[in-house]
C-alpha cells in the first residue's frame, strides 16, 4: 500500500529463507531498507526502551550489565509463553522506532522493512512480501552460520510454517537457487510493485 507518499513493504520469511540477501539486493538499488533485527537489538541495550522490563523479568540473562542475547534466545525459543512475554515487552518499542524511521524517508517512493515476523506489529497499510526457500536449503544455510541442529529446530518450531508465511504474502520471492536467480526475483518484485503502485 501507499501511505504518506510512498509504498511501504514488509519483507518477511522464515529463518534461513534469505531475507537479508533480498534486503541487501534491494538496498544496493538505492531503496531504503530498515532492519527490524538491528532495532530489536537496540531496544535491549542498557539505554533501550525494553532493557529494564526484560532484565527484571529474566534477571539470569544479565551479564556485566548487559542482556546476554544468546541466553535470552535459549529461554524464549524453548518456551512459547516466554517468547510471547518477550514480544509483548519489545514489539511496541520496535514498531515505534520503525515507524519513525519510515516517516523520515518521506522523499522515497518505496521503503522496505525487513521484519522476521508474521505478526502485524506495524499496523495497516503495508504490502507483505515473503522470502521462501526449501526447508533443507534453509537448514544448510543455518548450519553454515554455525547453528546446531537442535537450535535450528527450536527456532523453526517457534515460527510460522512455510505455508503460513506464503499464505500471508501478497508476493513471494523464491530463494532456493543462485544469487543470479535471486537478483531476477528481486527484479520481478520491483516490477510487480511498480505495476501495483496505486
Amino acid at each position: 500500500m501507499t501511505e504518506g507518499g510512498h509504498r511501504r513493504v514488509v519483507l518477511s520469511g522464515g529463518i534461513g529463507a534469505g531475507k537479508s540477501a533480498v534486503a541487501r539486493s534491494i538496498d544496493a538499488r538505492g531503496i531504503p531498507v530498515i532492519h527490524a533485527d538491528t532495532i530489536g537489538h537496540a531496544v535491549l541495550e542498557p539505554e533501550g526502551e525494553a532493557f529494564h522490563a526484560v532484565s527484571a523479568w529474566w534477571p539470569e540473562i544479565l551479564l556485566d550489565g548487559h542482556i546476554d542475547r544468546s541466553r535470552l534466545a535459549q529461554i524464549v525459543f524453548e518456551d512459547p509463553q516466554a517468547l510471547r512475554q518477550l514480544e509483548s515487552m519489545t514489539h511496541p518499542a520496535i514498531a515505534a522506532r520503525i515507524l519513525n524511521l519510515v516517516a523520515a524517508e518521506e522523499a522515497a517512493d518505496l521503503v522496505v522493512v525487513e521484519l522476521p515476523l508474521l505478526l502485524p506489529i506495524l499496523g495497516d497499510g503495508w504490502t507483505r512480501v515473503v522470502v521462501d526457500a526449501p526447508l533443507e536449503t534453509r537448514k544448510q544455510r543455518l548450519v553454515a552460520r554455525g547453528m546446531d541442529e537442535a537450535d535450528i529446530e527450536a527456532r523453526m518450531a517457534a515460527q510460522p510454517s512455510p505455508q503460513e508465511w506464503t499464505d500471508a504474502a501478497e508476493f513471494v520471492i523464491g530463494n532456493g537457487g543462485s544469487l543470479e536467480d535471486l537478483e531476477t526475483e528481486v527484479d520481478r518484485l520491483l516490477e510487480w510493485l511498480k505495476a501495483h503502485s496505486s
